[in-house]
This record gives structure tokens, C-alpha cells and sequence, in this order.
């Protein structure tokens, strides 16, 4: 009897930690939608699932969080940054998409170096550096196939005049980079000093394979592709 209760406790006291994590990932998704009401509730999540199977997997806690819903046309402002220790946005700003992934809507994804396409899927920030488009931000891809040809492809964050509220309404859309997630010159420094030294940016398209394949969409569960309100193309 003793040992059925003992082994009675171990296993409750097991499912409890084991819980933990998923909780809190719920827990955060819940605060950081509630904190982006225009956010897709759907991506956060996946976004937050990402960023705790990076951590299960050996990446530092961070403190930043960005999230870009490239399901959403570039007249949109479709880039949140997250403070996720104080559960608050910090910014929610227009993002640029590679020039040869769509016009104002990005339907087409690339890892090919000279694609000018932009790459989905998540990404560790490393330094800010100033280069030939001024103060920007590497970023290391993280997922095979996807997006770990970010570093040789100069894929950074950056920022750019063509990405302008004026531009998009004269032209529809704003500007398009080569590949890069650029931002308003504006905001530029001060998004990427919230961002450098190894945080993380979620990049985001309803993409079949990639939500099939991903290991951190996927962290230890199954395939995410099937989440209700999340669309996979054909």
C-alpha cells in the first residue's frame, strides 16, 4: 500500500512538472495577445512555443521577443517586439519583405543565397554592427532548410526609408528589401538595441511544409499545421 501511494505521488508530482512548461508558455501567449490586440492570437502562440523549445534546447532565457506575420500585406504593421519578462509590447511597426517574395502581399520563401526572398521561421540575434544600410542587427537562422542561410545571405534587421506609412499609400505597398525585415529609420536604432545579443524574431507565413517540419513549431508534440485558425497553403 505504502509503495502504491508512493508511486502514486511520484507519478502526480512528475505530471505537475512536466506541466510547467506548457503553462507557462499558455500562460505568456495569453498575456503577450492580450498586450497586441491586433496580433493573430494563433501566431503569438506558435511564436511562444518556438522561443520555449529553443530554451529546451539549450538557447539563454531572453528577454526579447519579435514576431512578424508575413501573412499580413506590407501595408499592414505587421512586426510586434515583446518585452517578455514584463509581458508588454514594445513595438508594433511596419516590416519589409523581400523583393522577390511577392508585391504588397508575400507569397513566395527562399534560403537560397541571391534569392532576395525573405526566409520564415526563428531566428537568435547576435551584434549590431554599421554597415553599407547604417546601424543593423545579424541574425543567426535556427532552422535547416529554412532559414540557416541567414547569416551568408546578409539577412538583417535594419533600417530604410522605403519603409514608409506615405510610400505605402501612394504605392499600395511599401518598399521591398533583399531579404532583410527592414524597419522604419525612425524606430531602427532603437528596435535593434532592444533586440541584439541573442533574442529571438519569429518570422511567420502559413506555409504547409514548414509548419509541418519546423522542430520548434513542433516542439514534442505533433504537427502544428492542423492548429485551428492556422492556415496551411496548398
Amino acid at each position: 500500500m505504502a509503495l502504491n501511494r508512493f508511486g502514486f505521488l511520484c507519478s502526480a508530482l512528475l505530471l505537475t512538472v512536466t506541466s510547467l512548461p506548457v503553462a507557462y508558455a499558455d500562460s505568456l501567449a495569453a498575456a503577450l495577445a492580450k498586450a497586441a490586440p491586433g496580433a493573430n492570437a494563433k501566431v503569438i502562440g506558435l511564436a511562444v512555443r518556438a522561443t520555449q523549445c529553443s530554451i529546451a534546447q539549450g538557447t539563454a532565457p531572453v528577454q526579447r521577443l519579435a514576431v512578424i506575420d508575413y501573412s499580413l500585406p506590407s501595408t499592414e504593421q505587421r512586426l510586434w517586439v515583446f518585452d517578455l519578462k514584463k509581458r508588454k509590447l514594445l513595438f508594433h511597426e511596419l516590416v519589409a519583405h523581400g523583393r522577390n517574395s511577392g508585391e504588397n502581399m508575400a507569397v513566395n520563401f527562399s534560403n537560397q543565397n541571391e534569392s532576395f526572398a525573405t526566409s520564415l521561421g526563428l531566428y537568435r540575434t547576435q551584434s549590431s554592427y554599421v554597415g553599407q544600410n547604417g546601424y543593423s542587427l545579424r541574425m543567426e537562422g535556427l532552422e535547416p532548410g529554412f532559414n540557416d542561410n541567414a547569416f551568408d545571405r546578409a539577412i538583417v534587421i535594419h533600417g530604410a526609408p522605403y519603409v514608409s506609412p506615405k510610400l505605402a499609400k501612394i504605392n499600395g505597398r511599401i518598399g521591398r528589401s533583399l531579404g532583410c525585415p527592414a524597419v522604419r529609420p525612425a524606430i531602427a536604432h532603437r528596435l535593434i538595441d532592444s533586440m541584439k545579443d541573442g533574442q529571438l524574431l519569429f518570422s511567420y507565413y502559413p506555409d504547409q511544409r514548414w509548419l509541418k517540419t519546423s522542430s520548434y513549431v513542433n516542439c514534442g508534440s505533433g504537427t502544428m499545421a492542423g492548429v485551428s485558425g492556422v492556415k496551411t497553403t496548398q
